[in-house]
């Protein structure tokens, strides 16, 4: 009788031990899948890219954010339509801050000697200012107001007079990059 007692206690502490790792796989099991997914990482809008003195800036190289600063309904997304149309990045579109104003365009970089911002300016017709002011938009920002006309074909390039950094958009693929 005595051998069975002896059994019978392994048998339970057996159990006992299962049913803990049991238990602890179940627990394992549903924090995991409570689990929340991992965050999605925005993809910046740009990269800059140094551009060294003597290289030339072309208008596939330069992400673009237009601002419309009091001129008609939907201008900013009209010149930024033009601008894509020329090969500049799509940056974003929207209003101007309050009393920006120009009358007609201004090009806002943080070095007015950009070589992005000297193209860019070329788009924008004869009556169009660089100011040294950042914007915290990604690219180069423009703001257009009451008189601008829209955007017209301005320079192929513009050699880069000094080291530079130029705010360029990403690489898209599109079936026919693909091969």
């Amino acid at each position: 009788m005595e051998l069975d007692v002896r059994q019978g206690g392994r048998s339970a502490m057996t159990l006992a031990v299962l049913a803990v790792i049991f238990l602890a796989g179940i627990t394992w099991a549903w924090s995991r899948v409570t689990e929340p997914f991992p965050e999605k990482v925005e993809a910046a809008p740009c990269t800059d890219t140094l551009i060294r003195e003597g290289e030339d800036v072309a208008p596939p190289q330069v992400m673009v954010t237009v601002l419309n600063a009091g001129g008609a309904n939907g201008l900013a997304s009209k010149t930024m339509d033009q601008l894509v149309g020329f090969g500049f990045g799509e940056g974003d579109t929207g209003n101007g801050p309050a009393n920006s104003g120009p009358v007609s365009a201004q090009v806002w970089a943080k070095d007015p000697g950009d070589p992005a911002a000297i193209l860019l300016a070329s788009y924008l017709g004869t009556d169009v200012d660089i100011v040294d002011q950042g914007s915290g938009y990604p690219g180069v920002t423009i703001v257009v107001g009451k008189r601008f006309k829209g955007a017209v074909e301005g320079r192929e390039t513009v050699t880069s007079q000094t080291d530079s950094y130029v705010c360029t958009p990403p690489l898209s693929s599109t079936p026919d990059d693909l091969g």
